[in-house]
């Protein structure tokens, strides 16, 4: 539980990710960033794993920032990729952990598969391309393969990537089996945290999916979808605004940083919710 008071001018990034998952910083790194960036309140998030917890929390304790526990979990939901942060969480919870372990299974045949199907279009030797960018070897992800194809020339950028070949229906997307949401929130509440949606405006679902899935959420239990992220658009600020309050929901706002040349804004450098909104850092701050 912080001790911090809460306060509407405090700087808070409650979504960033580090070598633990598929940042390129070590959690410690991260934490030092996040400080030089003015980030008073901070929770490192990382995919499906909460080994980067300690390092994160002795870093930010001696750099004077409040540290929140967090993870971002996988969710296969209607055939798509949802990701559920979970903020204020006890890490070591047994039923969470075992949870975790469950859910990063599987993610090496998928690089396998992945680094055959790239190879089908002739670039090959992808997975052990990505390798190189990998800090966990249990959490290789596309965002590893990403950086690999950047390194030689295939694509611009990571978002280049992401769009021509590892996106749903691109010749390097595999699909994976996450955990369901239930589970998601089940291990997040039962681990004392909040169940946050992360960069809803990045999930292709129709109006109608998206009712549906917004009220499993809250029957399950969720509290709060990210408003103000680095991966929404400036005017999805104020549209998932409007919908945190007609379904209820807390605001977070995170960078959902990985690495300093691939995001923007930074770390601490997102504007603030919007006044209308309860921020989800009330639910435990005094």
């Amino acid at each position: 539980m912080s001790s911090l008071v809460f306060s509407p001018e405090l700087n808070v990034d409650l979504h960033c990710h580090s070598t633990v998952s598929d940042g390129v910083l070590v959690p410690a790194a991260v934490a030092q960033r996040a400080h030089a960036q003015g980030v008073d309140v901070w929770a490192l998030t990382d995919h499906d794993e909460v080994s980067g917890i300690v390092a994160a929390r002795e870093a930010a304790t001696d750099l004077g920032m409040d540290y929140v526990t967090g993870l971002e979990i996988s969710v296969t939901w209607a055939n798509k990729t949802i990701h559920i942060v979970g903020l204020n969480i006890d890490e070591t919870n047994p039923d969470l952990m075992a949870g975790l372990v469950k859910t990063r299974s599987g993610r090496q045949r998928r690089a396998e598969d992945m680094a055959a199907d790239l190879a089908r279009v002739g670039i090959p030797n992808c997975y052990a391309g990505a390798l190189k960018y990998v800090g966990n070897p249990d959490l290789i992800s596309r965002s590893h393969f990403a950086r690999y194809l950047v390194e030689i020339g295939v694509c611009e950028d990571v978002s280049a990537v992401f769009k021509k070949y590892l996106a749903d229906g691109k010749p390097g997307f595999v699909p994976h089996r996450w955990a369901t949401l239930t589970e998601a929130v089940g291990w997040i509440r039962g681990a004392g945290g909040v169940a946050v949606v992360a960069h809803p405006g990045r999930y292709d679902l129709t109006p109608l999916a998206f009712d549906a899935f917004f009220n499993q959420f809250k029957n399950l239990g969720g509290k709060a979808i990210e408003v103000v992220t680095g991966s929404h658009t400036v005017d999805q600020y104020d549209e998932y605004a409007k919908i945190a309050n007609h379904y209820g929901f807390m605001a977070s706002r995170g960078s959902d940083f990985h690495a300093p040349d691939e995001n923007l804004p930074d770390l601490g450098q997102l504007p603030v919710l919007a006044k209308d909104l309860t921020p989800v850092w009330r639910s435990w701050m005094k």
